[in-house]
């Protein structure tokens, strides 16, 4: 049995090319409207026009520092989180509280069933490829619960991990000089009522 600690605790000294990569991340993300294909089902920045859509971005970046829910609950914020979890190796986290969330919505029993056995192989067994940080007993009530799976099954493995995200990656993805220079830019726009407009000569 492994033996249970969260996983910053293991391989997330402060690695130089990872924050290069994730501010990285973050200029395209902030600038161009897109995020690297590599974050996978953590989705991507969405907006439709970019002087329009600025100043809603940048009350977007301002909100994530209010509180964990208004991260996860922006589809950039999502984006953005998960880009900082892959330089500290421990993305498997938001990835299963994203499944999580998928997974309640599904209304048939069938694929209800189908579908959380490939979760608690993904993220929940015993040395699960993207294994996350729970105890053992979290992870037995959830194998438990998979003989009769029902949308609530994966809630308490769900909540702790999230739990995990909120007290210990969260607060260092505020903290980051990647996340600090996207709040002081949006800080920037919202504080330029004429930013969008004179970004580009208009053409008449």
């Amino acid at each position: 049995m492994r033996n249970y600690f969260p996983r910053s605790s293991r391989n997330t000294q402060h690695k130089p090319r990872g924050a290069k990569e994730f501010k990285t991340r973050l200029g395209i993300f902030l600038h161009k409207s897109d995020l690297s294909s590599d974050t996978g089902n953590a989705g991507k920045p969405e907006w439709n026009n970019k002087h329009s859509k600025e100043r809603n971005f940048s009350e977007d970046v301002l909100g994530w520092r209010e509180s964990f829910d208004l991260l996860l609950s922006s589809k950039n914020g999502v984006a953005a989180f998960h880009a900082f979890l892959k330089t500290e190796f421990s993305q498997e986290n938001l990835e299963f509280w994203l499944a999580c969330e998928e997974f309640k919505k599904i209304r048939s029993a069938t694929k209800l069933a189908s579908r959380a056995h490939r979760i608690f192989e993904e993220f929940i067994c015993s040395e699960a490829p993207k294994e996350v940080n729970i105890d053992h007993e979290t992870r037995e009530l959830t194998r438990t619960n998979l003989q009769a799976a029902t949308a609530t099954c994966f809630d308490v493995a769900q909540g702790k991990t999230r739990t995990l995200m909120e007290k210990d990656s969260y607060p260092r993805f505020l903290k980051s000089p990647a996340y600090q220079d996207l709040a002081a830019q949006a800080s920037a726009t919202n504080a330029s009522p004429s930013s969008c407009s004179s970004a580009e000569p208009s053409h008449t």
